[in-house]
Parts: structure tokens; C-alpha cells; sequence
């Protein structure tokens, strides 16, 4: 394998000798989906990107399938991490925030700072694993 440097979807280069282990550099169809084709992590194609890299560009997938996936194996037998894949140039511009939508966003993080056992503004959203504010948790 050549000692080139490649660009990955985050935009940074990778050299083909970090390429995990397990995968080839050649992306390989999914045996259950034969449809969408599989890439290594970092290595998938220009012109493809997840909903995050998508949203980082201001822009969602609009209604299209997945056209591929990304797999970063992980140790131990565990299932591989997976990520799926838009194609850039049939992705939509993210829509407008109206005012009805900004009143509910607002109206929904004030819900998650308010206490529900002393029902005041905590000034922070409440942890769900507490399920109460923090003074309210150590009391009890």
C-alpha cells in the first residue's frame, strides 16, 4: 500500500497504514443489503457524509435512503460501530427556525431545569439520573 495521505469525511488526512484492522482499504457490499456498500471508518468517498457532517454544513439528507455505511470494528466481539452515509450533493438546506418552533425549543429546556419535587428553576437541566436537583437529591 502506497504511503499517500488520503482525505476522510472529517476533512483531515489518514495515512493507509491506520486503516483499522479487519478491512481492506476497497469498500465491500453489506451481504443483508446489497444495495448499500460498506467503507472503513475515515475512508468512505468524497461526496458522502452523516447527518452530523450534513448538519455541519447547514444541510439535511431530505428525504433520501442511505446510500452507504461507515463500520469502526471494535474489540472484544462487539458488533462494530456503524455510521450512515448521505450523498452531499442530493441534501437539502436545513430549515428555517420559526418563532413557534423557538417557543416550544425554549419552552421545552425550561421544563427540564424546573425541579419536580421543589418546583424551582435549578438553573440547569435536571440530571435524569438524579430526577431531582441536586440539593433535592441529597436530602433524600
Amino acid at each position: 500500500m502506497s504511503q499517500t495521505a488520503k482525505v476522510n469525511p472529517r476533512g483531515t488526512p489518514s495515512q493507509d497504514h491506520h486503516t483499522p484492522s479487519g478491512f481492506s482499504p476497497e469498500h465491500r457490499p453489506d451481504p443483508s443489503n446489497p444495495l448499500v456498500s460498506v467503507y472503513p471508518w475515515h475512508l468512505a468517498p468524497p461526496g458522502l457524509a452523516t447527518r452530523r457532517q450534513l448538519r455541519a454544513l447547514g444541510l439535511r439528507p431530505g428525504g433520501q435512503s442511505v446510500v452507504a455505511e461507515l463500520q469502526r470494528p471494535r474489540r472484544r466481539g462487539r458488533p462494530p460501530l456503524v455510521g450512515y452515509l448521505y450523498r452531499v450533493d442530493q441534501a437539502k438546506p436545513v430549515r428555517p427556525m420559526t418563532e413557534g418552533r423557538t417557543r416550544a425549543l425554549a419552552a421545552a429546556l425550561r421544563a427540564r431545569r424546573i425541579c419536580p419535587q421543589c418546583r424551582r428553576d435549578a438553573g440547569y437541566c435536571i440530571p435524569r439520573s438524579l430526577g431531582t436537583c441536586v440539593p433535592c437529591a441529597d436530602n433524600h
